[in-house]
């Protein structure tokens, strides 16, 4: 048994049985859709393709961070039982919600000094959270310890690439991330707007590719050029969709098949409502570890 716990929140957009598995506790978000408020828990109180057929058809979908009594809740127990905490929070350059983490933890160390609460920014999102809970599990489990652990993802989270297209700019407008004008030629011309994650956990527009099937092939050519030891690249890779399950199959197979060391198959997964509100549907997502992102 571990002397420590690893926790993230529902962001992390695996599943929470994977969590599970992984011994990896995890803090709900919120979203609200239609003026009722729900919990984010990745698709059990409401499936994903309800969620996004419910966008489709016009729903008011808009998200709840995690606030700071909420954090003090969900570490308190684990404090309490003599467990020091690890928690990696969603980016704090797409939401504030590292930032109440943090005042949570420097509540708390008041009441729990003899107790280690790290909150880690990740700089990341959606699965790549996930994937990030997934290597801190798999070196916990190989017998590193928490101060260990901290240590390397400080070092190493800006090495955790997340690239996204998307075939459906209505979200993408309605989030002020494509303006109106470019939405509608961007609509009427087929364009797909690929995307990444920068170097301080921000959303930034990087190429306008005209059509799906190109749009696609780029989130992989991006893995070819950024993914540590390239075309060897051995590490774990995940991707996850927004009703548009075909298109990550896709994905996951040419990158099975340019990247044949890969650990393991490409493992998919949903985009979980906090995110989708943003993102809707339609959108393929591509996780690997690979250089260092800088500006």
């Amino acid at each position: 048994m571990s002397s420590f716990v690893l926790s993230c929140c529902s962001i992390a957009d695996t599943t929470p049985a994977h969590l599970k598995s992984r011994n990896i506790p995890f803090a709900n978000f919120h979203y609200i859709i239609d003026g009722k408020e729900c919990i984010d828990d990745m698709g059990v109180s409401m499936t994903m393709n309800d969620f996004y057929s419910a966008m489709v058809a016009g729903a008011d979908a808009h998200t709840a961070q995690v606030n700071v009594e909420e954090y003090i809740r969900f570490f308190t127990p684990f404090l309490e039982g003599g467990l020091d905490v690890l928690h990696v929070a969603l980016s704090s350059g797409l939401s504030g919600s590292y930032n109440s983490a943090r005042i949570a933890a420097e509540m708390l160390s008041e009441q729990f000094p003899e107790r280690k609460l790290y909150i880690v920014d990740s700089l990341a999102a959606s699965s790549g959270v996930g994937l990030i809970m997934e290597t801190l599990a798999d070196m916990r489990d190989e017998g590193m310890d928490i101060d260990q652990l901290y240590q390397w993802i400080e070092q190493n989270k800006k090495t955790m690439h997340l690239w996204f297209c998307s075939t459906d700019l209505t979200f993408f407008v309605k989030g002020g991330r494509v303006t109106k004008a470019a939405g509608w030629f961007g609509t009427v011309l087929k364009i797909c707007p690929v995307l990444n994650v920068d170097y301080l956990g921000r959303l930034i527009p990087r190429f306008k590719i005209r059509g799906k099937q190109k749009a696609l092939k780029e989130l992989v050519n991006q893995m070819e050029e950024h993914a540590q030891n390239g075309l060897d690249y051995n590490g774990k890779c995940f991707i996850c969709q927004s009703a548009c399950m075909e298109d990550a199959k896709m994905v996951a197979a040419d990158i099975e098949k340019r990247f044949p060391k890969l650990n393991g198959k490409v493992q998919i997964f949903d985009i979980g409502p906090t995110i989708g509100c943003h993102a809707g549907p339609g959108t393929t997502a591509v996780f690997f570890w690979g250089d260092e992102r800088t500006n």
